[in-house]
Parts: C-alpha cells; structure tokens; sequence
C-alpha cells in the first residue's frame, strides 16, 4: 500500500539533500580547506566507487528483468550506498585539494570535455531524480516508480560510467 504521507516527508528531504549538495559542489570549486593530510589517493577510489556502481545498477537491471523484485532492491540500496560515499569521498577530495586540469590536445581533448560536461551536468541535474526515483519504490508507489526509473536508470549509469573513463583520461596528470 501506498504511503503518500511518507513520499511527502522523504521528497522534502531529497530536496534538501540536493540542494545541499548543489551548494558543496559550487563551495568546493571556490574553497580550500587545509586539513593537512594528503587526499591524492581518493580519484582511483572515486572511479572505482562509480565503476562498482555501474556493475551494480547492471545488476539490478538484471534481476528487475527477471522479476527478482527483493534482490533487485538489495542492489539498489547498495547502489544507492557506493553512490553516497563517492559524493562524500569527491566532496573531501575537492574541498582539500587543487584541481587537476587536462592536458591532452586534440580530439581526445574534445571527447573528455565532451564526457566530463555531460557527465557533471547530468551527475548534478540527476541526484533528486534519483533521490525521487527511490522514494517511489521506498513508499510501495510501483507504477510511478517504473515510469521515472524507466528514463532516470540510463542517466544514473551515464553517470557512472564516464565518471572513471574521465578519470582514466585525466589519470596522465594528477600530481
């Protein structure tokens, strides 16, 4: 059974979560915190956070299409999981730490800026859908939880993919 009272309450919190999160992300662009501890190692583990979440979403797609309703939701909270530390990890790293800039030239320099604009748009833009998306299925609201996932799925996996191949791109130039 639907519970409408619950969607309300977890939506306000997504909202607040995404805000949140949008207003760290600016922050973290314009200021530094010295903690004086080296966070060089956290870019493989942000890649390797966002890979794991892309096998894993595979892995729910899988077992939603094969109507493994329980494990598909097991690994959408884990998912979900890989997915929060990454934004807690990436938010330490950058709030610490100087930006790395590409240097490659050429196409390949068009194709990782092409991959990381698309990728930071859609990583920004896609956090309170996916946010919206789980609490659909968080508060038994199945239909309206297909209907969103159905777009806000690819988008999530986008996501997770060109976060470790602009990783491996930018690897060359981290200090």
């Amino acid at each position: 059974m639907a519970d409408i009272q619950l969607e309300k309450k977890l939506n306000t919190v997504a909202y607040i979560v995404s805000a949140a999160v949008l207003l760290l992300v600016v922050a973290m662009r314009r200021y530094k915190i010295d903690l004086g501890v080296d966070f060089s190692f956290l870019p493989p583990f942000h890649a390797s956070l966002n890979a794991l979440t892309a096998v894993i979403l595979l892995v729910a797609l899988y077992f939603i299409k094969n109507k493994q309703v329980e494990n598909h939701r097991k690994a959408i909270y884990v998912a979900m999981v890989t997915s929060g530390l990454f934004l807690l990890s990436y938010v330490l790293y950058h709030f610490t730490t100087p930006e790395t800039r590409y240097g490659g030239e050429g196409s390949l320099r068009v194709v990782y800026f092409f991959l990381l604009l698309t990728h930071i748009f859609l990583a920004a833009t896609s956090l309170p859908f996916i946010l919206l998306t789980f609490i659909r299925a968080y508060t038994n609201q199945f239909e309206r939880h297909r209907k969103m996932a159905r777009w806000v799925f690819p988008i999530w996996l986008y996501v997770a993919v060109t976060g470790p191949i602009c990783y491996l791109m930018l690897m060359p130039y981290y200090k």
